[in-house]
């Protein structure tokens, strides 16, 4: 069967940890439906590390405590809201380097660059942010944020739900189906790229649940994940569109061309480490359970507090403006006060950034 031809059959499978793979339900709960229709699943990290290079480190509060990073975070998380209206949200974090994978590959993301201690040291003001909002934010030391939207998007998915998830891990794109798309932000969020099983076949050759085998082949530099020395995009992909998986392709190595062929046998141990490496977990236990991440009544007042503390008038504004519009008035609480604040000159360079 051809990938464009498989595009549709796969999405109802996804792997466990010892490799089988496990149906997902097939009929959604008739209350489940009524209650949550979309979820959104960000990738805490990814969203952060946008806002931090986008916004310029000058900006700060009048007591000088920089805020760029919360500022971009806050900022693109109102055009998300406004751009996705999810019925739920949730956060995943990466939660430190004692995951399986660092302990099965001693230099498994090594080379990356230092991030900045400033970065470091708003990540208590973007969760305060996320509280502040009464989404729920989930990490764990055993696993990786990936996990967590693997788990998350499959679990929603076997409820009947659409899921987006919002992150710029490639790893991700194993994910897509007909229920789930992934959403690259840019441009803040004005602008996201939204991609699925048909447009991850066009833009990369492979279907979703071949991306762990092409990452296998191809390697991933950012993770430190070398692959087989020699092969490319374009190589792996036609690899996987005549062979189907990765194992499949080590099934027929006498039909691959000799000089691939000695490069497949040379690194045949590392790309299935890496496929390995590569493969989400989806049968982990959710932290929060689905039904918690529902967004309604939530507390308008809290965020609106947050926001005149950071002395962020222009997010507050737009806020303030989502609350009019009829997801606002379906999905929060409208504080019992609001207060129209001028724009400080240390907000003004944001107009032309994430506003």
């Amino acid at each position: 069967m051809r990938n464009a031809e498989k595009v549709s059959e796969y999405s109802s499978w996804f792997p466990l940890r010892d490799g089988r793979c496990q149906r997902l339900f097939s009929e959604p709960e008739e209350s489940t439906l009524q209650e949550i229709k979309h979820l959104v699943i960000i990738d805490g990290h990814h969203l952060m590390y946008r806002a931090y290079y986008a916004i310029p480190k000058t900006l700060r509060t009048s007591s000088g405590e920089q805020t760029n990073a919360v500022f971009g975070v806050a900022s693109m998380l109102l055009m998300l809201l406004k751009a996705e209206a999810p019925d739920s949200l949730v956060f995943c974090f990466d939660a430190g380097e004692e995951t399986f994978r660092h302990k099965e590959n001693a230099t498994y993301k090594e080379g990356r660059a230092e991030t900045p201690d400033d970065f470091y040291l708003q990540i208590p003001r973007i969760l305060e942010l996320i509280d502040a909002f009464s989404f729920e934010h989930v990490s764990d030391p055993r696993y990786e944020a990936d996990d967590f939207l693997c788990a998350y998007a499959r679990a929603a998915e076997g409820k009947g739900m659409r899921v987006t998830i919002v992150t710029g891990d490639r790893d991700a794109f194993q994910l897509a189906s007909p229920n789930v798309r992934i959403a690259i932000p840019h441009k803040g969020y004005q602008q996201p790229e939204y991609l699925g099983p048909t447009e991850i076949l066009t833009k990369y050759g492979v279907r979703p649940d071949q991306v762990p085998s092409y990452k296998g082949l191809m390697g991933d530099a950012s993770d430190n994940l070398p692959g087989v020395v020699g092969i490319g995009p374009k190589g792996a992909s036609k690899l996987l569109q005549e062979f189907d998986t990765l194992q499949g392709i080590y099934e027929n190595i006498e039909k691959v061309p000799a000089k691939v062929r000695e490069k497949l046998e040379r690194d045949r141990e590392q790309a299935f480490f890496c496929e390995r490496m590569a493969t989400l977990l989806c049968d982990i236990e959710l932290p929060a359970p689905l039904a918690s991440l529902a967004l309604k009544d939530v507390p308008a007042a809290r965020a609106e507090d947050f926001f005149r503390s950071m002395e962020f008038t222009l997010l507050l504004k737009r806020f303030t403006s989502l609350l009019d519009t009829p997801y606002g008035k379906e999905h929060f609480a409208r504080a019992s006060h609001s207060s129209s604040q001028p724009v400080h000159s240390w907000e003004k360079p944001q107009l032309s950034l994430f506003s």
